[in-house]
């Protein structure tokens, strides 16, 4: 052993030894000195656990560093803006150019996904009661080691995607959300309960917390740092919960509230307002701060169901759905409406909710079609149809979730399955 390696593990011993004399376990102290015999004798002292400290807060900051700064995982572009945009070039695929990287399967139909806001994660929810949480990076491995190597399977040569099963519901999952820097994971359920899961732990398959609610949870919405949740359930009353307390708070003014079951919620970017969808027919927005309802667009879809809402990276604009089949684009400061992105109701209106999505530049609108099982694409500027991709699934699609960070969204089912789209780079021909 080299003389830097020896007196290394000398420096290690004398620091144990002085931190179990220090805890007071000098028979097991002296137990060790007797065995590795230091040079020097070894005072009582907590020098190891404030290394150990120190080292484990290092760890920790350049963990949260590489997940919240890396500039692969900052969509290019700086989204819709219509007041200052005249001739925008679009770089981003439409989504015919998409393909499927990766297929997972529940025991039962697949309904709920989020991606987590780094656009590291995905997790899919089932009627069979399960989550799962997908490797982003795992599942776009492992469809180009495969088609690199003709399908052959070799076990090992990449991990797998599904990196926790989570299983602590005791009825259907419906909704999900990610913690914007930690990795917890948010889950509410038919079964009247929010589930906080902390899958940073591989051991991990229960819940660390858990909210009782009153009835089926339908939408939740992390707010942006993390502190603050959203949930809306079967009653019209929008429930605000400290995450750091799990104190409960709602609006003061019970006319600010909806007249029938929340079917999603979403906060803007910088978490100073939140949109809220109803089976009323209504979108409100609300003040992020007290808690208030500041507009209503009454009737946004005609009076259907209104199932989505999404603000724009810059909050100017809210893209909404509704079982019309038809998805809208809003300016939040008039409320006025801008753009419909139509043609999917020529095939008949949703029977199911559906969501409607913004591709991670915003140049496009995405919308599942339930009764061709396919994926209508609009040009979010001009509202000009697109092509439609076809979705592959054996049963209508009820749910999608686009990354904000790359060319990639998943599509839930019916049919048990999440499949994972992305656009892999061009690969020249032999």
């Amino acid at each position: 052993m080299k003389p830097d390696n020896v007196k290394m593990r000398d420096n290690l011993y004398r620091a144990i030894i002085s931190q179990l004399l220090n805890d007071g376990y000098i028979a097991v102290a002296k137990s060790l000195t007797s065995q590795v015999k230091p040079t020097t004798q070894c005072p009582p002292s907590d020098k190891l656990l404030k290394v150990f400290e120190t080292g484990i807060t290092h760890i920790e900051h350049e963990k949260d560093f590489r997940m919240t700064t890396n500039k692969d995982l900052v969509a290019p572009g700086s989204g819709i803006d219509l007041e200052f945009e005249t001739d925008v070039q679009i770089t981003s695929p439409e989504v015919t150019m998409y393909d499927t990287c990766y297929v997972t399967a529940h025991k039962g139909p697949c309904r709920a996904a989020k991606f987590s806001k780094n656009g590291l994660y995905v997790a899919t929810g089932s009627v069979d009661t399960s989550i799962k949480v997908l490797d982003v990076e795992r599942m776009i491995s492992k469809s180009i080691f495969e088609a690199n190597q003709g399908h052959i399977d070799q076990a090992g040569m990449v991990d797998h995607p599904v990196i926790r099963t989570l299983y602590d519901h005791m009825d259907e999952v419906t909704c999900l959300d990610f913690h914007p820097s930690q990795q917890l994971l948010v889950s509410g359920s038919r079964d009247c309960t929010v589930k906080v899961f902390d899958f940073s732990k591989s051991s991990t398959k229960k819940a660390s917390k858990t909210i009782q609610e009153v009835a089926t949870v339908r939408a939740l919405a992390m707010h942006p740092t993390g502190d603050f949740l959203l949930v809306g359930t079967q009653h019209p009353v929008i429930r605000l919960y400290d995450l750091n307390t799990f104190q409960c708070y709602v609006s003061c003014n019970s006319k600010d509230q909806h007249r029938g079951p929340i079917t999603m919620i979403t906060y803007n970017n910088e978490g100073k307002v939140y949109a809220s969808a109803n089976k009323d027919g209504d979108v409100k927005l609300w003040d992020g701060v007290s808690n208030r309802c500041i507009a209503t667009y009454q009737k946004a879809h005609s009076g259907e169901q209104v199932c989505s809402v999404q603000f724009s990276r810059n909050g100017k604009y809210l893209l909404t759905s509704g079982k019309d089949s038809v998805c809208r684009l809003w300016e939040t400061a008039t409320g006025r409406s801008l753009i419909a992105y139509t043609g999917a109701e020529l095939s008949g209106k949703q029977i199911h909710k559906a969501q409607g999505v913004f591709n991670h530049t915003e140049d496009y609108a995405l919308f599942p079609d339930e009764k061709t099982i396919s994926l209508c694409c609009w040009d979010t500027r001009t509202g000009e149809r697109q092509r439609l991709l076809s979705l592959g699934h054996n049963g209508p699609v009820h749910q999608i979730a686009h990354s904000t960070t790359c060319p990639g969204f998943i599509s839930c089912s019916e049919d048990h399955r999440a499949r994972f789209w992305y656009k892999k780079a061009a690969t020249s021909e032999a």
